[in-house]
């Protein structure tokens, strides 16, 4: 189960012990964003934090089928994604012996009480409120591969 991990600056964030690896700058990360800006600040932290194997696309469905076919280490995804929800992403990766494992963290706008519960059962490593300081991110992203 995920815990309350800080709020910084009116952010929520929480991330969890569960699916959390070792560092590892060669990590394989699947950004998954249709808003291109929010991509471009995503990858942007990451590329500083020295990953730089980041997929991205906008849309659930074809995140699912990258999953298929490809190896990821790391899941960033926004809940409210065309396609296949941020959420039935989150559900179909922790359903999948093979990726099960693969530690996701949900950027979103979605700060009901509701939408972090469901998530937090379905298995999220970590769960961001948007709008976020680039700061925030990079500690949760820290906190989730470390």
């Amino acid at each position: 189960m995920c815990r309350i991990m800080c709020q910084l600056g009116g952010n929520l964030a929480f991330s969890s012990n569960e699916g959390v690896m070792p560092a590892n700058l060669k990590a394989r990360i699947l950004v998954v964003e249709n808003h291109s800006t929010i991509r471009k600040i995503i990858t942007g932290v990451l590329r500083q934090r020295g990953y730089n194997d980041i997929i991205e696309v906008e849309d659930g469905s074809k995140a699912l089928g990258l999953l298929h076919r490809e190896k990821f280490d790391f899941v960033i995804t926004e809940w409210a994604i065309p396609n296949l929800s941020g959420l039935d992403l989150l559900k179909a990766i922790r359903a999948d012996p093979e990726r099960k494992n693969i530690p996701v963290l949900m950027i979103t706008s979605e700060a009901q009480p509701h939408n972090i519960k469901a998530a937090a059962l379905a298995g999220v490593s970590g769960y961001m409120v948007k709008p976020f300081a680039a700061d925030t991110l990079s500690k949760q992203i820290a906190k989730i591969l470390h």
